[in-house]
């Protein structure tokens, strides 16, 4: 890929971003720039992936093709009208954030530009993140399919309409934390069984990894996998019927659903 990427913000998530990039081959690192606020992070970032990393959003801006706006939510006004105008007509500008909607993003611009929403989440970190972003009528399929390539080197990748991306948080940006609970609860009860702490997390956590590639790889609905586990009058089938009468099921629903109304409020604040 021959484009120059900027990245303003090189926190965790966007330091997994490049490093992604970089280990793919789809970019070199003399292709790669980005800004920080911190002296610690520029030294760190220098040395751990060799960019060019400044202070400098409105130079960054001015010179990148793509351009990832790797911030908190609340910071994007601030930053937005900083490099307004520096940034060029050609340009895609990836928001990387939950509630940064289209709208609010040509608004804040005052013109056309061109913007693809996205929201990875932290399994980016070690290459297995679940991205998903939506682009604005400005964008083209090539310039889509560009940024795609990009998320697709630290995980996989999918476009959906706008509409959905208030759900995104709970299917795949902050559901990682409800996987954790489920890990560090199955960990537990084998705790009190008696299992050591190490060993506890190493099978969990490989059973869940097992059983979601399970459902990826063999294209098997989940209840089906359920069923072929559950032996007539087994273990399997006395803790299915406990977590059923528990609301494992509605717990997980309702969490879901609490996470993609918080979200939808975050994107109807920034209107």
């Amino acid at each position: 890929m021959d484009k120059r990427i900027g990245f303003i913000g090189c926190g965790q998530m966007g330091q997994a971003m490049i490093q992604g990039m970089i280990d793919s081959g789809i970019v070199r690192a003399d292709q790669i720039a980005a800004t920080a606020l911190s002296d610690e992070t520029i030294d760190f970032v220098t040395d751990e992936y060799g960019i060019h990393i400044s202070n400098d959003n409105k130079k960054l801006a001015r010179e990148s093709d793509l351009l990832f706006l790797a911030v908190k939510p609340y910071v994007y006004q601030g930053v937005i009208q900083e490099i307004r105008h520096e940034v060029q007509e050609d340009t895609v500008v990836v928001t990387v954030a939950a509630g940064i909607t289209l709208e609010s993003m040509e608004n804040a611009f005052q013109r056309n530009v061109k913007v693809i929403r996205s929201m990875p989440n932290t399994p980016s970190l070690i290459g297995a993140g679940m991205s998903v972003l939506c682009p604005n009528a400005f964008v083209t399929t090539e310039e889509l399919a560009g940024v795609m390539e990009l998320f697709e080197s630290f995980g996989e990748a999918e476009v959906v309409e706008e509409k959905l991306m208030d759900a995104v948080p709970a299917v795949s940006g902050s559901s990682p934390a409800f996987v954790y609970m489920l890990i560090e609860a199955m960990a537990d009860a084998a705790v009190q069984q008696g299992f050591p702490r190490d060993k506890a997390y190493k099978m969990v956590s490989q059973t869940v990894e097992g059983a979601a590639k399970m459902v990826k790889e063999t294209g098997r609905h989940p209840g089906e996998l359920k069923d072929a586990v559950c032996t007539p009058g087994g273990t399997t089938i006395a803790g299915v019927t406990k977590l059923e009468e528990v609301g494992f099921r509605s717990s997980i629903i309702k969490g879901m659903t609490a996470c993609t109304e918080k979200s939808r409020e975050l994107s109807q604040s920034k209107e």
